[in-house]
């Protein structure tokens, strides 16, 4: 039985409001007889104010109720008041609800809360005290009371063993909190849900969910997903296991398409095309790769949903072993298999066409090579093959599938090219398909890429075009050489016999100076066929630079700003200081002629290292250290088509007259004369990039720099003249006659031979060797290394100095290893001559 004052067992408790009390109806009462009694001893003049007073009291009372009543301020009965519809849903809510003010006294607790706390009459606990057992729960609960003394909100599920009530073994319950402001003061709302049936639902579910995925993780078939981009999203335990992979290291997203696939197949399974909203599902044979590298044989289902919008969803992908021994027809499966090989591991693209011109199949190469190609057909056909080329030779290719249709026996091969803009070269072949094909094959087309081969080409006939042009200009160059050492010769003797105050000097100095001029482009021809003669020696390309830019800026006039960027710590080279100022120089001058309205030369070197050099893909390059030095500018830039051709000699986009077209034939023939290479990068309107590599010199001990060597002590003007018996072997009479005179001026005994079978002939005579041979390289009858070999059989310490157009390494490779001698490169002055003979002999 209830308590006096508190509900019926199983009833909501609700004291939110505070009841009246009987004695004060009681102490009402007596004021209102006592005051009517009074009125009897009161006269009736003395009465008849405070009757009148009291009726309106009670008038304005009345007055008051009723219009509390009327507006809704007053109500008969708060107990019938409270019964409206939300107090009716708290009470008959299925989720525990429980009001606590601050000063924890519960104020309300509807029917569920005290089911679940299982309440007897007015006891009712609170939460703190209903969630009791193992440390998860009370920690729980501590979280949520810390959020009700906080006025925050907060949730937690429990589980509690046994449940409330102990009817069960375990229970689930969620206990939320949140505030609740009533009257002024503060109070939590705690919110108890039994979700013990749907945790039982979730793990019915997960368990259906595991029992599905562990059949098909040991289905007797393999499956997988694959993403658009190759990554493998899911693979079963099957295929795992066909591949000798642990599922549980590699996990989903652990492997990619390329790890198991071949990468000619990886482009093909990747770039289909469809539909928005269809389905497309293609099959394939072919290997899979396992983990130790062997291959497996497989025949893939591959599905694929296409979204709204076109694009390629994740795939659903079977796979069936084809392994030997799972087939019951095994020769049929070992054929098939040794086809699917073939036809996808071949280097050869392949495409079955039908009649229409439509694919119907084609193998991974061919997607490589083509790339994916628009299905315009109705139903899923296939594209188009004449879509595979640029446009114009789809008519080629129609012709030939019409003659393969025709049933002609051979139809020629075909050179076209792929679709798009930068479309390489292909040959392709065309086959006819007996009438009695399925699946209505009409023809069968093999296409083989032949981008690389035709490049190969072009480079081949270009490198045979440029050295034959490069032997003319080294024929050309040596032959001129030779006048022009007879114009500088004559020259000398000429000077040498007039005074700069002589009318006729000035002339014979214009005639000297143009020789010069003459000699240096000449220099220019050696250094494209890579003939020159170089002195290279130890560099700090930064030193060089710097002493360089003063001269740049000169060069370079007042619109053009030089930027000099020195690199730290570069390293050292070694190449022909007068060389590689000379290619400096004509890339700023080039530059400088692509701005004409002005701009900036950014001049910059750095330090390239062998693996930063590998990945330059610098053609020819191979890996090593090297020193860059960038030139750039803000220039008009070129076109493709000029690039290819700015190297090769007599080029020239300027105007006529204003270049030779000699400038960057030379920079080439410098930079690859000295083990280097050149690299040019160029946008139209945006500038052009010239960086020139070349290879890191490490200084051995007894090597120092340039920069660093001691200082040269002025001499004195050397005594040129000498005594000794000099044989000068010279097949052109007038060099010959002009170096003759010279040296005999000079106090030397000349023999004069115009080939090398003279100059034997003379030797053999005298009987005694001479103090000095000078010979000239290229002779008829016997040349002068054959010569410095014959004689050297005599008199094998004779010296001797070899004078030529071309360089000293065109004709050391003809000379025994090891083989002393001196070397005077054409044209040369008679001072030169002179002093080269004067240290020869003197062992100087």
């Amino acid at each position: 039985m209830a308590h006096e004052g508190e509900p019926p067992q199983g009833e909501p408790i609700d004291r939110s409001d505070r009841p009246g009390h009987i004695g004060l109806v009681l102490l009402l009462a007596t004021i209102l007889v006592g005051a009517i009694l009074s009125l009897r001893y009161l006269g009736s003049d003395q009465a008849q104010p405070l009757i009148l007073a009291l009726l309106a009291f009670f008038a304005m009372a009345g007055v008051f109720f009723l219009f509390a009543i009327a507006i809704g301020v007053m109500q008969f009965g708060s107990k019938s008041a409270r019964n409206d519809i939300t107090k009716v849903m708290a009470d008959t809510s299925g989720d525990g609800l429980v009001i606590v003010e601050d000063d924890g006294r519960v104020v309300y607790a509807n029917k569920a809360y005290l089911d679940l706390a299982g309440a007897a009459g007015g006891d009712v606990r609170a939460v703190e005290h209903l969630f009791t057992g193992a440390p998860e729960v009370s920690e729980a609960i501590y979280r949520l009371a810390q959020a009700a003394r906080e006025h925050r909100t907060g949730s937690e599920e429990i589980r509690l063993s046994p449940s409330l009530g102990g009817t069960q073994e375990f229970g689930w319950y969620r206990v939320r909190v949140r505030a609740l402001p009533r009257n002024g003061t503060q109070a939590a709302l705690w919110i108890i849900s039994d979700v013990t049936h749907e945790r039982e639902r979730q793990e019915n579910v997960f368990q259906e969910l595991q029992h599905a995925i562990d059949y098909l993780d040991h289905a007797p078939a393999g499956f997988l997903s694959i993403d658009p981009v190759g990554n493998i999203v899911y693979l079963n335990a099957t295929l795992a296991s066909w591949l000798d992979y642990d599922l549980a290291q590699v996990g989903s997203g652990g492997l990619g398409l390329a790890d198991i696939v071949p990468r000619n197949v990886v482009a093909m399974m990747t770039s289909f095309s469809g539909e928005p909203g269809s389905v497309r599902t293609e099959t394939f044979d072919l290997d899979l790769r396992r983990r130790n590298g062997q291959f497996l044989p497989v025949r893939l289902y591959h599905r694929i949903a296409f979204g709204q919008d076109g694009a390629m969803g994740a795939s659903r992908t079977l796979v069936l072993n084809r392994s030997p021994g799972l087939d019951v027809d095994e020769g049929q499966r070992a054929a098939e298999v040794r086809f699917a090989r073939f036809f996808n591991n071949t280097p050869i693209a392949i495409a079955t066409v039908n009649r229409h011109g439509r694919i119907l199949q084609a193998n991974a190469p061919f997607t490589r090579l083509f790339g994916t190609l628009p299905r315009t057909g109705e139903g899923g056909e296939g594209p188009l093959i004449a879509h595979a080329f640029r446009d114009g030779e789809g008519a080629q290719v129609a012709a030939a599938l019409k003659a393969a249709g025709d049933s002609r026996s051979e139809v020629p091969p075909l050179e076209l090219h792929t679709a798009g803009e930068k479309g390489g070269s292909v040959r392709v072949w065309v086959t006819p398909v007996s009438d009695n094909a399925a699946d209505g094959e009409a023809a069968i087309l093999y296409a083989f890429d032949t981008t690389d081969f035709r490049k190969v080409e072009e480079q081949l006939a270009q490198s045979q075009k440029m050295n034959a042009v490069g032997q003319l200009a080294g024929g050309v160059a040596h032959d001129f050489n030779n006048v022009l050492q007879a114009i500088i010769g004559y020259s000398d003797l000429l000077l040498a016999n007039h005074r700069p105050t002589d009318p006729s000097f000035q002339d014979i100095m214009q005639i000297k100076q143009n020789a010069n001029r003459a000699a240096s482009l000449v220099r220019q021809l050696l250094a494209f066929s890579r003939r020159q003669t170089l002195r290279p020696e130890v560099l700090n390309l930064n030193d060089r630079l710097y002493e360089l830019s003063m001269l740049l800026k000169r060069l370079l006039g007042e619109r053009v700003e030089l930027d000099l960027s020195h690199g730290r710590d570069l390293w050292f080279v070694k190449a022909d200081v007068n060389q590689f100022e000379q290619v400096v120089v004509n890339l700023a001058v080039n530059a400088r002629d692509a701005m004409p309205d002005g701009g900036k030369l950014v001049i910059r070197t750095t330090n390239v290292s062998a693996s930063e050099a590998a990945r330059l893909h610098v053609s020819g390059m191979p890996p090593a250290d090297y020193v860059v030095v960038e030139v750039s500018d803000s220039g008009t830039g070129m076109t493709p088509d000029v690039i290819e051709k700015i190297f090769e000699p007599f080029f020239t986009t300027k105007e006529m007259g204003k270049g030779t077209g000699l400038g960057l034939s030379t920079v080439f023939g410098i930079v690859k004369q000295s083990g280097g290479f050149i690299d040019v990068d160029s946008t139209l309107g945006q500038g052009t990039v010239f960086r020139i590599y070349m290879p890191r010199h490490i200084p051995e001990a007894h090597e120092l720099p340039e920069d660093i060597k001691p200082e040269t002590v002025k001499r004195p003007a050397a005594d040129m003249t000498g005594q000794g018996t000099i044989l000068l072997v010279e097949d052109e009479d007038p060099v010959r006659a002009v170096n003759s005179r010279a040296l005999s001026a000079r106090g030397y005994t000349v023999l004069e031979a115009a080939s090398g079978v003279e100059a034997m002939q003379i030797i053999l005579d005298r009987g005694a060797p001479v103090d000095l041979v000078v010979s000239d390289v290229v002779m008829p009858e016997m040349d002068g290394p054959t010569l410095l070999g014959e004689l050297r059989k005599l008199y094998p310490d004779l010296k001797v100095i070899f004078v030529s157009g071309y360089a000293e390494d065109a004709f050391r490779r003809n000379l025994p290893e090891g083989e002393e001698f001196n070397f005077l490169p054409k044209p040369f002055s008679l001072r030169q001559l002179v002093e080269t003979v004067k240290q020869v002999i003197g062992g100087t």
